[in-house]
């Protein structure tokens, strides 16, 4: 139940992102073609998410400076789980809706599900696993099926997304690896802040330090997303860490539909019938892929 709670947590804010970045182009101009600027908007999030960390890290009075030995770890998962995903993450979304890119997103389960299967021996693809992923992915088609038609568009900004996912999936197992042998939260912090400092540093050589007329509002959706982002890859890791990838990534399907619903609320963005049947499979994907017999826990209690 505390996993459930966890993820449901997580994929919440996470589903909510999209309408908020999308609100935050809209206040500060930033258009399509502002690939500096939307690089630069998304190195303020990370940036001052790992400054939030470090600040919680402070507070809960835990060590905060570097150790040693981590440095390639770190590197590996904030270009991968921050760095790489959110340039094309950014860049896609402003070429799309926010209900496309929270359908997009659901694709993670299927990446990392993939990975898994090839990067750990106790974590293979099964049959149950298989019809839980059929049922899931299915949820994800019906949602992006508009009007009544099968017509799907898939243009740059849907093929950044795409890459963007894998890239987060291929992130989340480096960092359940790194979690291994580092805190969860230390560990957060620093990729996050090597992540988000190099989105920063790009999006400044070539957009400025400042390009932007900020307002209380646009500063209040910016604060959003960071606290988002600090708290969701915090709790995230610490679910990864401490369970099977192949057992938590369906819940990452429940990504689209807090990623629908919210879009259609605060974009006034379309929301139709085969919506709710594609919400529906996926509620039934995350049902079936978690009904199984428990599993032995002497792995993950080695790793606490």
């Amino acid at each position: 139940m505390g996993v459930i709670i966890a993820a449901v947590f997580c994929t919440a804010l996470w589903g909510s992102a999209f309408p908020v970045i999308k609100l935050s182009y809209d206040v500060l101009n930033i258009g399509q073609g502002d690939t500096a600027q939307q690089v630069l908007f998304a190195g303020y999030r990370f940036f001052l998410a790992a400054l939030l960390i470090f600040a919680f890290m402070l507070m809960m009075k835990r060590k905060v400076g570097y150790q040693k030995g981590t440095i390639k770890p770190l590197l590996s998962i904030g270009f991968f789980q921050t760095f790489f995903q959110y340039v094309l993450f950014y860049i896609g979304l402003s070429y799309s809706t926010g209900i496309q890119g929270a359908i997009i997103a659901g694709t993670i389960s299927f990446f990392q599900i993939i990975l898994a299967h090839f990067m750990y021996k106790d974590d293979k693809i099964s049959i149950r696993k298989t019809i839980g992923l059929m049922v899931g992915f299915t949820g994800v088609v019906l949602v992006n099926i508009t009007r009544g038609t099968f017509e799907f568009q898939y243009g740059f900004g849907e093929l950044c997304l795409t890459v963007a996912m894998i890239s987060c999936a291929y992130g989340n197992i480096l960092a359940r690896n790194g979690a291994q042998t580092m805190n969860v939260v230390y560990l957060t912090a620093y990729q996050m802040l090597l992540g988000g400092g190099a989105l920063l540093l790009v999006g400044i050589v070539f957009a400025g330090w400042m390009p932007f007329q900020f307002t209380a509002y646009s500063v209040g959706l910016l604060l959003y997303l960071a606290f988002l982002s600090s708290a969701g890859f915090v709790v995230w890791n610490n679910i990864m860490k401490y369970n099977f990838v192949g057992q938590v990534s369906m819940f990452l399907f429940l990504i689209p539909v807090f990623g629908v619903i919210l879009s259609s609320l605060l974009l006034d963005e379309v929301i139709h019938v085969f919506v709710i049947l594609g919400l529906l499979f996926v509620a039934s994907g995350i049902i079936i892929v978690n009904r199984k017999k428990k599993q032995p826990l002497t792995k993950v209690q080695s790793a606490s």
